[in-house]
């Protein structure tokens, strides 16, 4: 149970009243919270072309160190309590200018501003799709 007394998103799938997300509705999920800490420059890029082991990136950028690992942080959190769902792997939450959670599906990339310019993910990647963040309804 949640703390306002409903059931978490992982309760609802196994108790068959919801479905598991996609992982382009996973990575969705993921833009959104991130962005609810206020990371700026959200993009994600369609990884299924060009790449076996995962289907998304999700990139993001925290002002500061403090705020990459605070972006993380409330999405590993929420991804926890409401479905249930950790990441496989992930690197780099101490020094937090580039925090990279693996959740198989998709891969959370935080940055800094400055290393999000020197590793150039999306031109690194530039043949590859991006995604609507959400979509419209």
């Amino acid at each position: 149970m949640t703390r306002s007394g409903g059931h978490s998103y992982a309760e609802r799938v196994d108790a068959g009243d919801a479905r598991p997300l996609t992982p382009i509705e996973h990575a969705r999920r993921i833009a959104a919270l991130a962005q609810e800490k206020l990371a700026a420059d959200v993009v994600i890029l369609d990884m299924r072309p060009v790449c076996s082991y995962t289907d998304f990136f999700v990139v993001c950028t925290g002002q500061s160190p403090r705020q990459t690992k605070a972006i993380y942080d409330e999405v590993r959190e929420r991804l926890k309590k409401e479905e249930g769902l950790v990441p496989r792997t992930v690197a780099g939450e101490r020094e937090a200018t580039w925090i990279l959670a693996d959740y198989l599906d998709l891969v959370l990339h935080v940055f800094t501003p400055e290393a999000r310019a020197y590793y150039r993910l999306e031109e690194l990647w530039g043949d590859v799709p991006s995604v609507e963040l959400a979509v419209a309804g």
